[in-house]
C-alpha cells in the first residue's frame, strides 16, 4: 500500500491556460506557483513543467509537451502530475480516460487540485477506484440495453447487417456469395481435406496469392474459424458470440441467436467432413486452462501464516501448508457485509475528519478574505485610473494613490497561489465523507454485478489483509487518513512558509 505522505516523490506540473482564462487573470505563472506550493506542502520534488498555455483542450494528445509528459511517466522520470483541474488536462473524455489508464499502468498519480483528487492518498485512491468501477458498471448497463435490442431483432429474424462472414457480402439486406472471396473459401475446404493441416492450408493459400479481407497473409489460426462457420453450408447465425477482453469470445445462449439462410459455398457433406476432422484434432490436444484470477487472491492469508490460493477448477481458497479452506462465494459475501458495516456508520469515517474539517473551514475563510482584498484593491486602482482619465486628479496625485496600491496588489497576488495550495492540500486529504458514503452504498448494492477485475481493484484499495482462521476471519481495512495525520500535514505546510 502507498503511504499517505510520500516523501521524495518526483512530479511534474501541467499548465494549460486558455486565452480566455488569461484574460480573466488566470496566468500560467499563477497556476505554476499554485502547483509548486502544493508539491512543497507534500514534500515532493518538481522535476518538470509542461507548458501548453493557449492550447485548446479538445485534443492535446498530439502536443509536443503532452508526448514529453507521457514519455517521462513511462520511463519513471516523474511519478505524478499536478494540474489545476481535469478540464485543464483535457476536455476530451476519451483522452482523459486514456491518461487515467496510462497512469495506472505505470503506477503514477494524478493530482487535480480543483476536484480534490490525489491518487497518492488512501482516500483519493479509494474514491477514484470506486467511481471508476461505477462508471464501468454504467457502461456495462448501457451495453446490456443495446444488446437486449439486438437480441429482440435476432429473435424476430431481422438481420443486423453487421460484418459479413468471409466469402459473403450484404446486398439489399441479403447475404450473397462474394465474387472474389467465395472461391477462396471453397478452396480452403478442399485443401484442408487434402492436407489435413491448418498451417499447410494457410501456406498454400498465401503461395497462390490469396489474402484475407484485410489484405494480410493467412495464418493457421484463421483456418479453423473459416471452416467451422456454418455460413459456408448455407446457414448464417448472427448475435452468437460475446466478446471477452480484446481477443477472446464466448457463445451466447442459443435462444439469443439470429438465423439467416444463404446460398451455400460448399456442400453440407464437405462441411461436415471438414468439421469432423477439426473436432478429432482438438480431442487429441487439450489446451491448458488459465490460472484463475480471484478477487482476494493477493489479500487472503491463512491464520497459520501461509497464503491462500484458488486451484484450477476449485470453488475454494486453500492454504497449501495446513489445508485450511473457505468457499469463494462465502468469502465474497463476508467481505461485502464487512464493507457495508464499515461504510454504514458515518461516524466511523467522520471521526477521522473532524479536525481537518475545522482546519479547512478556517483556511477557506482566510482564502476568501484574501481574494476579496485583491478585488477591493483592483477596484480602487480602476477608480483612481478613471479619475485620472477624467482629469479630476493630477498625475502626481495619481502616482501617490496608484503606485502603493499596485505594490500591494502584487504582494497579494504573489501570496495567493500558496494560500490556494494550502486549501488544496486540506481538501484532498479531507475527501468528503458524504461522497465516500454515497459511492460506497452504490458499491455495496452493485458488488455482485461488478466484473472480477473491478472487484479486485476495489478490494486492494480498501483492504490491507484478510486472515482466515478456523471459523473466523480478521479483515484489516485501509482507513482514511486520521486527524493526527492531517494535522501533521498542516503543521508541515505551515513550517514550509
Amino acid at each position: 500500500m502507498k503511504e499517505n505522505h510520500v516523501l521524495n516523490k518526483s512530479v511534474g506540473i501541467w499548465i494549460r491556460v486558455s486565452t480566455e482564462d488569461q484574460a480573466k487573470g488566470e496566468s500560467p505563472e499563477h497556476h505554476l506557483e499554485r502547483g509548486k506550493a502544493y508539491a512543497l506542502a507534500k514534500g515532493w520534488t518538481v522535476k518538470e513543467v509542461y507548458d501548453l498555455a493557449g492550447q485548446t483542450g479538445k485534443a492535446v494528445n498530439e502536443h509536443t509537451e503532452a508526448k514529453r509528459m507521457l514519455a517521462d511517466i513511462k520511463r519513471g522520470h516523474i511519478s505524478g502530475l499536478i494540474f489545476s483541474k481535469l478540464a485543464r488536462l483535457s476536455r476530451n473524455k476519451r483522452e482523459l480516460e486514456d491518461y487515467a489508464e496510462r497512469f495506472r499502468e505505470y503506477n503514477a498519480d494524478l493530482i487535480s487540485l480543483q476536484e480534490s483528487i490525489d491518487t497518492s492518498t488512501p482516500s483519493g485512491r479509494l474514491f477514484f477506484t470506486i467511481v471508476a468501477a461505477m462508471a464501468h458498471w454504467e457502461r456495462e448497463e448501457i451495453a446490456d440495453r443495446v444488446q437486449a435490442s439486438v437480441t429482440i431483432r435476432a429473435k424476430l429474424g431481422k438481420t443486423i447487417n453487421g460484418r459479413a462472414p468471409y466469402g459473403y457480402h450484404w446486398k439489399d439486406r441479403k447475404l450473397i456469395p462474394h465474387p472474389q472471396e467465395a472461391p477462396i473459401r471453397r478452396r480452403a475446404y478442399e485443401l484442408f481435406m487434402e492436407q489435413r493441416r491448418k498451417g499447410t492450408v494457410a501456406k498454400l493459400l498465401n503461395a497462390a496469392g490469396y489474402r484475407t479481407r484485410a489484405g494480410l497473409i493467412w495464418r493457421d489460426v484463421h483456418i479453423p474459424r473459416l471452416i467451422t462457420d456454418p455460413s459456408a453450408k448455407g446457414v448464417y447465425f448472427f448475435n452468437r458470440y460475446r466478446k471477452q477482453g480484446k481477443w477472446r469470445v464466448a457463445d451466447k445462449p442459443e435462444s439469443e441467436w439470429g438465423k439467416v439462410e444463404c446460398e451455400p459455398i460448399v456442400s453440407e457433406a464437405l462441411w461436415n467432413q471438414a468439421n469432423q476432422l477439426i473436432e478429432e484434432q482438438l480431442k487429441s490436444w487439450k489446451k491448458p486452462g488459465r490460472l484463475p484470477v480471484q478477487v482476494f487472491g493477493n489479500l487472503a492469508h491463512c491464520s497459520c501464516g501461509g497464503k491462500m490460493y484458488v486451484r484450477s477448477n476449485s470453488p475454494k481458497y486453500v492454504c497449501r501448508a495446513c489445508h485450511n479452506k473457505i468457499p469463494i462465494t462465502a468469502l465474497d459475501e463476508i467481505v461485502r457485509e464487512e464493507l457495508k458495516g464499515f461504510f454504514a456508520d458515518a461516524g466511523r469515517i467522520a471521526s477521522h475528519l473532524q479536525d481537518a474539517d475545522r482546519n479547512l473551514a478556517e483556511k477557506q475563510a482566510l482564502l476568501a478574505a484574501h481574494e476579496q482584498e485583491i478585488k477591493k484593491v483592483r477596484d480602487d486602482m480602476a477608480r483612481t485610473h478613471r479619475l485620472y482619465l477624467e482629469e479630476q486628479i493630477t498625475a502626481q496625485g495619481f502616482g501617490e494613490f496608484y503606485k502603493p496600491a499596485e505594490v500591494k496588489l502584487n504582494q497579494l497576488t504573489a501570496a495567493l497561489p500558496k494560500l490556494q495550495a494550502e486549501v488544496d492540500v486540506l481538501k484532498v486529504n479531507n475527501l468528503s465523507a458524504d461522497e465516500v458514503l454515497s459511492e460506497a452504498q452504490t458499491l455495496y448494492e452493485q458488488w455482485p454485478k461488478l466484473p472480477t477485475d473491478d472487484k479486485r481493484k476495489i478490494a486492494e484499495s480498501i483492504i490491507e489483509k484478510l486472515v482466515i482462521g478456523d471459523g473466523e476471519i480478521d479483515i484489516t481495512l485501509s482507513y482514511l487518513p486520521s486527524s493526527e495525520q492531517l494535522t501533521k500535514s498542516q503543521q508541515q505546510l505551515r513550517g514550509s512558509g
